[in-house]
């Protein structure tokens, strides 16, 4: 994401979370987000990192960028 974009970034952490919370979760903070907004969502489950929440914010028309670290995985998810 681009620098300007760093003032707009709200952090989602759901790590630790059971399945389906984290996509839940995830859908329902960004349906309270404006258009143009970033997501940043912490995420511990697979699942959820490389499947559910990547489609759901392509089905959204979301632009998102997955990023693993360590133990966990990082999605910034951008409003369209």
């Amino acid at each position: 994401m681009a620098e300007s974009d760093q003032a707009e970034v709200e952090t989602l952490d759901v790590c630790g979370k059971p399945l389906p919370y984290p996509l839940y979760l995830t859908k329902k903070k960004m349906g309270l987000l404006e258009p143009g907004h970033t997501l940043r969502v912490l995420c511990d489950t697979p699942e959820s990192a490389e499947d559910s929440i990547p489609r759901c914010a392509a089905n959204m028309g979301c632009r998102i960028e997955t990023l693993k670290l360590a133990d966990k995985w990082e999605l910034l998810i951008k409003k369209a």
